[in-house]
């Protein structure tokens, strides 16, 4: 995937209004929706329902639109969470860790978090073998590793994407 290059965001979020919640619980629901029907339903008429909608794109309250996919129906049905120690904590050697994992498209999330590991992967693979090759070939062999450990999801028993409800 192209990573689409940064707008320039304003110092301080926009003021959100009620329509504009409203707005979003809707695009969150189906990011598909029209501004006419967006527009019924909050009743506001379509212009102004466009300029917020703009708005709110430009100054990246709404970062991107994305089409959410069944895992096991696109052969990426092997879910794991990936705890991540690195060996030296400075800023040049996270920044490399991170510029390598970038590269990574078995890697579809990637938190730095607290506690006894520096980061937690969300990795997807078609099934162990390809796990295992990419734990082997690919994660393991990033500079500055120090400790991986390896969870694998038996289920998924909540996953949304929806921060307003």
């Amino acid at each position: 995937m192209k990573k689409q290059p940064q707008k320039e965001k304003p110092a301080t979020p926009p003021l959100l209004d009620e329509k504009d919640f409203a707005i979003l619980r809707l695009l969150q629901q189906n990011a598909r929706m029209t501004v006419r029907e967006i527009s019924d339903i909050i009743h506001l008429s379509t212009t102004p329902v466009h300029e917020r909608i703009k708005r709110m794109e430009e100054s990246g309250v709404i970062r991107q639109y994305a089409t959410l996919l069944d895992h096991a129906k696109v052969k990426k049905g092997l879910m794991v969470i990936c705890y991540v120690s690195l060996k030296q904590h400075n800023k040049t050697a996270g920044a490399r860790f991170i510029k390598a994992i970038q590269e990574m498209n078995e890697i579809i999330e990637c938190y730095n978090i607290s506690g006894d590991f520096d980061f937690m992967l969300k990795v997807v693979a078609e099934n162990m073998d390809a796990y295992y090759n990419f734990h082997v070939n690919k994660l393991s062999e990033a500079e500055n590793i120090g400790n991986v450990q390896s969870v694998f999801v038996m289920g998924i028993i909540k996953q949304t994407h929806q921060l307003l409800y």
